[in-house]
């Protein structure tokens, strides 16, 4: 289990490329013929072209008794794959996590050295980062406090006497983001991106989607079990004896459930317009008495609030309606539920490994991973910044970033030149589309301003108390900007931080540092190797900005129709062409893909590549004109881009990791993101020379393309 975000609100906008969390299973292609590099596609060393030694890609990964056309995910990976089995504490194993282990054992040495460091400055950056990991990594202190830094909170909810009560309770799980019931933040506003508004959303649920609790297939039912364990051994910590734990585990179950019945699945939430509710306080107020909004508001500080933006008003209705009508114990047991549950990681390991005992049978894991992984990861997410900058100092040059931002700036050009030659897209569309690419911010590496941690005190006292502190400023951190100019500058990610992602609000793109290494980029690489892993990274958040929910913000980053018609109808249809055939693919027996809930990443894997490999011709062209382009390792650049994409995606995955994931994620699993654009690209077809009949080549009236 991990921490419920109750200011997730503030990344409502954003699509995260969230690359490393995907996964793949099985393939099942057979294998049909042995392929060489060489032997893929003859024409090329016609041309004299010089063969040099490559850097970036490692044919020995390869499987090169399966055709690239019959299925390049296991061509490019198949050895690979088979070398790399999951490592006990993972749920899947992948090119990425190969990145991020290294990229922590970087970010090991840093917290290491802050926490020996006694003398770093109070207050200074340091000396935050230094004293949170000490104490997170202080296993015997936190088992020998036990409680007592949480009993405050717990006696808060036991002296619960009525409704009002509970709602000022509310109040506190609000500022300590506990995820109970309903979430309320600043974000900006989606049809004036100029100003903040505050938001409400549903919230509630401890398992993963609403899903969970709803469905009676075989596997839901064992994990609502698992669930059910979990919660009754956890109530027996607390101090129930075993009757009345059972009774409280069913009670939080019963009232999560019901919360679920009335929750918005994820691809109702992906609709913009279906999510923005404008109401007043006093609308607000009426329809969702039990709610005490305007308390609410008050003890946030937002009291000057005349409006509210309500994401889901039927969930309200119903979370209103079972304030009341609930009995008060049941509020204290699922405050309790949610409260202990919220911060498991700074309580004693029987806490622990309670939470893991569930974990593993959502993700099929098989031991916890190292705690000093768990605890950066805490540090990363909790002081990011801070962090950040101790970060950045030791692993991010200037001169990554200005070949990240070349990269950017011509795969941005290459974006121009796609919505120009559109053959679909009218002349008042392609000039909006325009003026939006335009306008679009770049991020690179790390914020240009950095946070101001100043307010946040932060000592070697106790870890569970660190935590609790740095969760209500942050809160507070949030909720200060309404009444403000909107703070453009603010990140969504950390500079350690393996991602990239496009926040649609500010209309910008977003590179951390952590990123921009191997085998996304690498320096002594070639072109075709970076253009094929950073520079469809790039693409693909671009693309962001024009896929189906993308594309209905303008230039500010309001929401706004600025389609014709026409142009909206041939969107559509060209992108269900693309939901279509993700809802085909088949990760596991009987599980399908969910290409509406997948839509945007994979509409972003799309144009990200078609990008990508533009803006490589155009490079290869400026570099070589019409001499011989040097083949790497005896491949062309196409083939090397082509493998460079197949490389950041090689990975396997555990069976409960890949059903939890097409369930709750809106990435595809990784084989698909593998393949599935390159069936519809003719570019790809001719690197490897494809037959039609080829697995891996459709027919030309059933390929997708929009960018």
């Amino acid at each position: 289990m991990t921490r419920k975000n109750n200011l997730l609100l503030a990344l409502s906008a954003a699509s995260g490329l969230t690359l490393w969390g995907c996964a793949t299973s099985k393939t099942t292609a057979p294998a049909t013929t042995a392929v060489t590099p060489a032997a893929v596609n003859p024409t090329a060393l016609a041309n004299e072209a010089p063969v040099l030694k490559g850097v970036g890609l490692d044919m020995a990964n390869a499987d090169k008794s399966v055709a690239p056309c019959d299925n390049f995910f296991q061509y490019a990976s198949g050895t690979w794959l088979k070398n790399n089995p999951i490592p006990a504490a993972e749920s899947r194993w992948s090119s990425w996590n190969l990145l991020i282990n290294q990229n922590e054992a970087v970010m090991r040495q840093i917290l290491d050295d802050a926490a020996a460091n006694r003398t770093a400055t109070k207050g200074s950056n340091r000396q935050k980062v230094g004293d949170f990991y000490a104490t997170a990594m202080d296993s015997a202190a936190i088992e020998a406090a036990g409680l007592k830094y949480l009993k405050p909170e717990l006696d808060r909810i036991a002296a619960i006497k009525d409704l009002k009560g509970l709602q000022l309770n509310l109040n506190r799980h609000r500022e300590l983001r506990t995820g109970s019931i309903f979430s309320l933040g600043v974000n900006q506003d989606r049809k004036k991106s100029t100003e903040y508004v505050v938001y409400m959303s549903q919230s509630g649920l401890s398992m993963p989607d609403r899903d969970y609790y709803l469905k009676d297939d075989a596997r839901s039912k064992t994990v609502r079990a698992a669930y059910v364990t979990y919660l009754t051994n956890t109530f027996r910590q607390l101090g129930d004896n075993a009757a009345t734990a059972q009774k409280n585990a069913a009670t939080v179950l019963r009232l999560e459930t019901r919360l679920a019945k009335a929750s918005k699945d994820r691809v109702a939430l992906r609709d913009p317009y279906a999510n923005y509710n404008k109401m007043t306080v006093a609308q607000v107020s009426q329809q969702f008495p039990n709610l005490a909004v305007p308390n609410l508001l008050k003890q946030a500080g937002l009291a000057s609030a005349k409006e509210i933006i309500v994401g889901q008003p039927e969930f309200m209705k119903e979370a209103s309606a079972a304030l009341k009508s609930e009995p008060l114990n049941d509020w204290k047991a699922y405050l309790r539920w949610h409260l202990v549950s919220s911060v498991t990681n700074a309580l004693p390991k029987t806490y622990v490994e309670e939470s893991f005992k569930f974990n593993q049978v959502l993700t099929g894991a098989k031991q916890q991973q190292p705690r000093w992984k768990r605890m950066l990861r805490a540090t990363d997410g909790t002081l990011g910044e801070a962090f950040g900058q101790l970060y950045v100092d030791k692993a991010f040059t200037p001169a990554t970033k200005q070949k990240a931002l070349e990269m950017v700036n011509n795969i941005r050009e290459s974006m121009g030149e796609h919505i120009q030659q559109s053959d679909w897209m009218s002349a008042a569309t392609k000039e909006e589309a325009l003026k939006k690419l335009n306008a679009f911010v770049v991020k690179i590496g790390y914020p240009d301003q950095w946070k101001d941690y100043s307010a946040l005190t932060i000592s070697r006292e106790s870890y569970l108390k660190n935590v609790l502190t740095a969760r209500e400023w942050e809160t507070a951190d949030y909720l200060k900007r309404y009444g403000g100019p909107v703070r453009r500058g603010d990140w969504g990610m950390t500079p350690p931080t393996v991602n990239a992602y496009y926040n649609s609000s500010l209309n910008e793109i977003v590179f951390p540092a952590g990123i921009m290494q191997p085998p996304f980029f690498d320096p002594k690489a070639d072109d075709a190797v970076n253009y094929g892993g950073m520079g469809a990274v790039i693409g693909h958040e671009i693309t962001h900005g024009f896929d189906d929910k993308g594309r209905q913000s303008d230039a500010e980053g309001n929401l706004r129709d600025w389609w014709t018609k026409e142009d909206t109808e041939k969107f559509t249809q060209r992108a269900d062409m693309v939901g279509a055939q993700y809802d085909a693919f088949m990760p596991l027996d009987s599980v399908h893909v969910n290409g509406k809930l997948t839509m945007g990443e994979n509409l972003a894997d799309f144009g990200g590549l078609s990008l990508a490999y533009s803006a490589l011709q155009k490079q290869l062209q400026k570099q070589y004109g019409s001499n011989p382009r040097p083949l790497y390792d005896g491949l062309t650049p196409e083939q090397r881009f082509f493998l460079s994409w197949a490389q950041i995606w090689r990975t396997n995955a555990r069976p409960e990791y890949l059903r939890q994931q097409v369930l709750t994620d809106p990435h595809s699993p990784a084989q698909f993101r593998t393949n599935g654009p390159l069936m519809n690209m003719p570019e790809f077809y001719e690197a490897f020379g494809c037959k039609d009949d080829a697995k891996m080549v459709r027919a030309k009236n059933q390929r997708a393309k929009i960018w």
